[in-house]
Order: structure tokens, then sequence, then C-alpha cells
């Protein structure tokens, strides 16, 4: 339950000509910002009754509950107005995807990135690229690819490939060469991001479950 520090009424804040103003979703763990939507008065006080975020269809002209159908329901934790009082911030614990697309957050497309940078933000976020380059490769099916002939195999094929990927890390492991460990595990986790994409399963669901318990 939330507790409220400041009564929004108490706040003068800056609504446009329709009585609107943007909420910025962030994921409350990993700082993900999620999505951008619109608040008026009374969807702010239906999002702190419920404790769930609640805001306003601009093209619907009607009060949006977030994943009151689809499930996807963003539960918030914190909440935060900006210095000029004319933006929101939520912070929240997401039950499923922000945006209607399925992907985690509505901002995953790139537009640029600093060139001395673009190596360092690749490698930091390795698996997640090799992911998007699997789902790519599913959709796709580009002749001559390992990963499009898995699919095209599929799922048993795939079990398979993990199965005999994960004996491989346990004989690596009973030997001495730190390498031969590094380059079968690897592999495994490629085969398991394939099984994943098969499944429709995103790296970051296995996220959440592992800062669930770490928690």
């Amino acid at each position: 339950m939330l507790e409220i520090i400041t009564d929004p009424a108490d706040i003068d804040f800056k609504y446009n000509q329709r009585d609107l103003i943007p909420a910025v979703v962030q994921d409350y763990n990993t700082k993900e910002v999620l999505m951008v939507a619109y608040v008026n008065d009374e969807s702010l006080k239906l999002s702190l009754e419920k404790g769930e975020t609640v805001f306003y269809s601009r093209s619907r002209q009607e009060i949006w509950h977030k994943g009151a159908t689809s499930g996807n329901i963003q539960k918030l934790k914190e909440v935060y107005y900006d210095c000029d009082q004319d933006t929101i911030l939520f912070l929240v614990e997401a039950a499923g995807p922000a945006c209607h697309t399925g992907e985690n957050s509505c901002f995953y497309r790139k537009i640029a990135v600093q060139k001395d940078q673009a190596r360092t933000i690749e490698q930091s976020n390795i698996v997640d690229f090799l992911y998007q380059l699997i789902l790519s490769r599913k959709e796709a099916m580009p002749e001559d690819s390992y990963t499009s002939y898995l699919f095209e195999e599929g799922i048993d094929k795939i079990l398979k490939k993990v199965g005999e990927e994960a004996a491989e890390v346990i004989i690596a492991s009973k030997n001495e060469a730190a390498e031969e460990l590094v380059l079968e595990s690897a592999d495994l986790l490629y085969h398991m991001l394939v099984l994943l994409a098969e499944k429709n399963i995103k790296p970051e669901e296995i996220r959440k479950e592992l800062i669930k318990r770490h928690k």
C-alpha cells in the first residue's frame, strides 16, 4: 500500500490545455524507462488509490487502467513530480511488457550512439543483443544460418542441443583448462537463448525472477 507523502491537491500541477501532464514510467529495480503516457487529475488520484498506474488515453479520451485487459499491470512503488510541476514519474514493478508490441519497454529502437561507446554498450548488453539477433533469424530465416536451421528443425532439436551443450559444460568442468569451460558455457548460453526465443520468453523475465529471488 502506498504512503501518500504529499497530497496531489496541494501541488500546483502545470496541466496542458487538455488538463493533462506526461507521466514517465520507470522500472523500480532496473531503472529502465518503460513508457510515457498522460495523466489527468482523476487518473492520478486513481493511480494512488489503486497502487497501480492509471492513465488518460488521448486517442480514446477515457481513463485507462494499464493492464486491466492484458494483465500487464504496473504496481506503483514510488511516485515523484518534477521541479516544474509538469511531469510525473512512476517507479513500478511491471507484471508484463509495457509496450503494445510485446517489447518490455516502448523505447526499444535506437537512433544513435556515440562511436566510442558503441562497442562498450554492445558488450555490456551482449545477452540482449544476441537474443534480438536470434529473434531476427527466427523471423527472416536466412539460408546458411545455423540459428535458422535450429528453428526449422523445431523444439526437439533445440532441446537436444541444449542437453548436449550442458553435458559439454560438465565435461569441461572436470578438466583443468578454464578456457574450455568458458567456450562451452558460451555455447550453452547461446542454445538457451534459442530455446527462450522458441518459447517466446525474454531474458528480462529471467532477470526479474533472479531479482525476486535475491529479495
